[in-house]
């Protein structure tokens, strides 16, 4: 475990909302020479702390608003049957999230399709094709109250 400082946690939280900033705009905003501020960036990514960068799309312009929320039950819990689905669920394209979970589901799956029809095609042509899928239960997300990629240290 890493011990952070009040600069670890406060250059975590800048870069997290916006990681194309300068080291130098960073390095102003905490009072630090950059330099300083490089090499907690480099401590942060070599330990693992930091694990990539990425750039947020927005779900309307590309035409994948059409968030659902997948239970998946498998028809048994045997690692075989377990391994066999996250192999395959790998492979969807459709699936931004998949956790394998406690409770009367095995996985949930969060899913960004374009509209109803395109997720009854995902569902009829790839979901239900993969082997000992037991049951579904779909929910469709109406409006995303929150939605933070932010974690705070």
């Amino acid at each position: 475990m890493i011990k952070f400082d009040t600069t670890d946690r406060e250059l975590l939280r800048l870069l997290q909302t916006d990681s194309k900033r300068t080291t130098k705009a960073y390095a102003n905003d905490l009072n630090l020479s950059t330099t300083a501020v490089y090499e907690r960036i480099k401590r942060l990514e070599k330990s693992g702390v930091i694990t990539k960068y990425v750039a947020l799309v927005d779900k309307q312009k590309v035409n994948k608003a059409f968030m659902v929320l997948c239970h998946i039950k498998l028809v048994q819990h045997i690692k075989e049957f377990v391994l066999q689905f996250e192999r395959e669920v790998l492979k969807l394209e459709e699936v931004a999230e998949c956790y394998h979970i406690s409770g009367d589901y095995d996985y949930i799956l969060k899913i960004y399709v374009s509209d109803m029809q395109a997720y009854r095609d995902f569902m009829v042509s790839k979901l239900t094709a993969i082997n000992n899928i037991g049951s579904t239960q779909s929910s469709f997300v109406i409006n995303e109250v929150k939605y933070n990629t932010c974690i705070e240290v």
